[in-house]
């Protein structure tokens, strides 16, 4: 993978404007904020471009990420992140079957040991009401919590694993990762949970964003980054689904 800035910024361009440049992250490369690692906004100053992250994305998650290269537009965007007005879509891998085709997580997250995000609650306490998991609140832990909600489609699966497209509603820190995790449907490499260095990536990727954008006509800015075809083979097995029927599910309405 070439680091170098203009060489990244060539290869992972979706749109840019006088005020946004959207990129395609690849996996292994943080928006910003990583002393040791390589860092978006950190390679752009180097060769000179300022750049303010609207959002973030994991390390290891790939896809959309969304830099403004103006301050005003940055407030205009960060506010509607801020208020959960922003439109998010992701895709995932999860090592395992059974989900339903629409669901929801409704389980809220704290924070434990060493700064790790976790389900608010005992795991033994998550259950499963119709299409949705949830926890009583008697069995809510106390401290600090934050209620979390993320909905999603499966759209494709072979005989092991499940491939979903999710929106994360309330879009806390590891939000998506924990909450399948928690109900027992892990995301194929995520290093929270799996530690074996067996695949190499994680298969999260940030596929859709759509906010509004005032100094556009229409004022309304709509983005996606499709996964690199990694995504779609992982292990000896590849995924039984064309990449290219994604846009059909810009129909499903959670992801509008």
């Amino acid at each position: 993978m070439d680091t170098r800035w203009p060489e990244l910024r060539k290869q992972c361009l979706i749109s840019e404007d006088e005020n946004v440049l959207a990129l395609n992250k690849p996996a292994g490369i943080s928006v910003t904020g990583e002393r040791h690692d390589t860092d978006i906004v950190e390679l752009a100053a180097a060769a000179g471009e300022t750049l303010y992250p609207v959002h973030r994305i994991d390390k290891v998650t790939s896809g959309l990420v969304l830099l403004a290269k103006e301050l005003p537009a940055h407030g205009e965007l960060t506010r509607q992140f801020n208020k959960r007005t922003a439109a998010k879509a992701y895709l995932a891998v999860v090592e395992s079957t059974g989900l339903p085709e629409r669901g929801v997580i409704d389980l809220p997250l704290g924070v434990g040991r060493k700064n790790r995000v976790r389900i608010a609650a005992p795991r033994e306490s998550i259950r499963r009401d119709a299409d949705t998991w949830v926890v009583d609140q008697r069995d809510v832990l106390a401290g600090k919590n934050y209620p979390s909600i993320t909905e999603f489609a499966t759209i494709a699966a072979t005989e092991t694993h499940t491939v979903l497209a999710l929106r994360p509603i309330t879009g806390r820190r590891h939000q998506i990762r924990v909450h399948l995790a928690w109900i027992g449907h892990a995301i194929v490499g995520d290093p929270l949970f799996d530690r074996s260095g067996t695949h190499e990536r994680t298969y999260l990727h940030s596929w859709r964003l759509g906010l509004d954008a005032s100094w556009r006509t229409p004022p309304r800015l709509e983005l996606e980054a499709d996964p690199g075809a990694d995504f779609w083979q992982f292990g000896e097995t590849p995924v039984t689904f064309d990449p290219d029927q994604l846009s059909s599910f810009a129909a499903v309405p959670f992801l509008d």
